[in-house]
């Protein structure tokens, strides 16, 4: 690999017991929640802030499908999930880097890759 290679991260598989308590979580414990139904809470959370009153209730009505414990819920795992996050419990995936550009090749000087690219 040269000083002038371009490179890239391929990513890795994950450690299926860290995806288990992803998609636990993602569920909240049993309660499965759409992607729009996700989207709308995030934004429902905006509009009924921790001093409306009812919150849990009317974030329920504004997801549709969930009772207000089931949204009390899925925010208690927002919360510890983001924690998590912030306290760096959580790993990031691993990458691996690659000594090669998109294509696979590795541009070793300016002119290699001029040609390349069929720009000299």
């Amino acid at each position: 690999m040269g000083a002038n290679c371009v490179t890239r991260r391929e990513k890795t598989s994950a450690d299926p017991k860290e995806l288990t308590e992803i998609e636990t979580a993602m569920g909240s414990g049993g309660s499965n929640w759409t992607a729009k139904q996700n989207k709308v809470f995030e934004n429902a959370l905006a509009v009924y802030d921790k001093d409306t009153p009812d919150r849990w209730h009317n974030l329920a009505r504004a997801v549709g499908g969930k009772t207000a414990e089931e949204v009390k819920r899925h925010y208690e795992r927002l919360v510890d999930d983001v924690n998590k996050i912030e306290t760096g419990q959580v790993p990031f995936p691993n990458y691996r880097k690659s000594a090669h550009g998109p294509r696979g090749f590795c541009f070793i000087d300016e002119e290699k890759r001029m040609r390349s690219l069929r720009l000299h």
